[in-house]
């Protein structure tokens, strides 16, 4: 395997964790997971929600440091739209009807010796 292989492989991994972690904090907050990694055309949306009011769609960023910013900085405006657009199909491929929704980031740093921190931005974007 590659570095390059390795690199991507340690990414993937870290971003698996980094979503298991939000999905449990989330959870751990009342919210009910209803899917994890929906893809379409439009993009990706990491995870799926609802707070029994709405459905919650959830970026998760996770990093080991801060060299290239905070977590919460690599969500941009074209992501956000991404998201949106994809929550937008989500929502017509389920047939659900107009309803609220709200759009989340969970930001998590996972900084090597340390506890990792766990931010929840409601309402984000």
């Amino acid at each position: 395997m590659t570095g390059t292989d390795q690199l991507a492989r340690h990414r993937r991994d870290l971003g698996a964790w980094g979503e298991d972690l939000a999905a449990r904090h989330l959870q751990s907050r009342g919210l009910v997971l209803l899917g994890r990694n929906w893809r379409c055309r439009e993009g990706e949306i990491d995870l799926i929600l609802t707070d029994r009011a709405r459905v919650v769609f959830c970026e998760v960023k996770t990093r080991t440091g801060t060299e290239f910013g905070l977590p919460s900085e690599t969500v941009t405006e074209e992501k956000a739209g991404r998201v949106r657009r994809a929550a937008q199909r989500w929502l017509r491929e389920f047939r659900i009807g107009w309803c609220p929704v709200r759009y989340d980031v969970v930001t998590i740093l996972a900084e090597p010796g340390t506890r990792p921190r766990v931010q929840h931005i409601e309402a984000a974007f």
